[in-house]
């Protein structure tokens, strides 16, 4: 009977530690994933300073990708190794934030360091941003139009979510 029950716990705590990244020293909630920004509001945060202490142009004339992540999950990992294979770099009119949640400028430059990735990376220590559009869940995707209002949000926990952006 032991050795029935060391392997069945040993699973059951394998499994429930390695539940994704929906969750991160917290209880989950009940009522399951929550956006709080719909399509068509204005994104609230305009005034955004990145790692290398470089303000964040939200211009008229770009759309903009908003990336909530953190650099400890595997899910938000993948994104961005998807968004560096990916032509959204390419993209004059497109200006593309990555926003780690519970991370630091020192954490997030460390990061960048290994992924070279061309984009504002900006630190949100204690989820002051990330908590103003979501309860759990990362990455999340919101796609800005021109004007800073929400043309999309995505849960990027699949493969494959930067193919799922649509841009009108």
């Amino acid at each position: 009977m032991k050795t029935i029950i060391k392997p069945l716990l040993l699973a059951t705590l394998l499994t429930t530690g390695l539940n994704g990244c929906s969750t991160s020293h917290e209880a989950p909630i009940a009522s399951g994933y929550q956006t709080y920004i719909q399509v068509g509001e204005r994104f609230k945060h305009l005034n955004l300073t990145d790692i290398n202490d470089n303000k964040v142009a939200f211009e008229a004339e770009h759309k903009k990708l908003v990336i909530l992540f953190a650099t400890w999950c595997s899910d938000s990992q993948r994104l961005l190794d998807e968004l560096q294979a990916s032509s959204l770099l390419n993209m004059s009119n497109l200006t593309i934030i990555a926003i780690g949640r519970e991370q630091n400028q020192t954490t997030l430059k460390q990061f960048n360091d290994t992924q070279a990735l061309p984009i504002h990376f900006v630190a949100d220590p204690n989820r002051t941003i990330y908590n103003s559009y979501a309860n759990k869940g990362i990455p999340r995707l919101i796609l800005l139009d021109e004007q800073n209002n929400v043309l999309q949000t995505l849960i990027g926990e699949q493969p494959n979510t930067l193919s799922k952006l649509r841009w009108n």
